[in-house]
């Protein structure tokens, strides 16, 4: 199954992984709950890239909801191109969106995810406005 990402949401990040035996469930494929963990690690690691995981002022994001579509199973061994995109900025938050695909089946999705980011100041435990250059990158 092929899945186009709509025009408004922008690629800002891709990385690839291998899937780990302790990734599976009994049923020989990876456990739901470790796609998040994936989408997670996507998006860890693009504020990483982009210096912006937690600010010396105490801010960083955090996730208001998070979901996931799970199209074809993936397996141990599996190797597994993450693309993150973004979309929606607005004062404090931002929507990020993530596809899975096996390296070896380029184009055809796996998984189908996202979550919205609030940015916060984590001192007063409050929405905090989008640095201007985060906002720049996720418009």
């Amino acid at each position: 199954m092929k899945f186009q990402i709509p025009e408004h949401k922008k690629l800002v990040y891709e990385t690839t992984f291998m899937v780990k035996w302790g990734d599976m469930d009994a049923m020989k494929h990876v456990n739901n709950a470790m796609y998040f963990k994936y989408m997670e690690h996507a998006r860890v690691d693009w504020f990483e890239h982009i210096d912006f995981l937690l600010l010396p002022n105490g801010h960083g994001a955090v996730i208001a909801n998070a979901f996931c579509n799970f199209k074809r199973q993936l397996k141990y061994k599996d190797e597994v191109l993450l693309k993150m995109y973004v979309s929606g900025a607005a004062r404090a938050t931002f929507d990020t969106w993530t596809t899975m695909e096996r390296v070896n089946e380029p184009g055809v999705i796996c998984a189908e995810g996202g979550a919205t980011v609030i940015w916060i100041d984590t001192l007063r435990e409050k929405a905090a406005s989008l640095p201007e250059a985060l906002r720049a990158l996720v418009s």
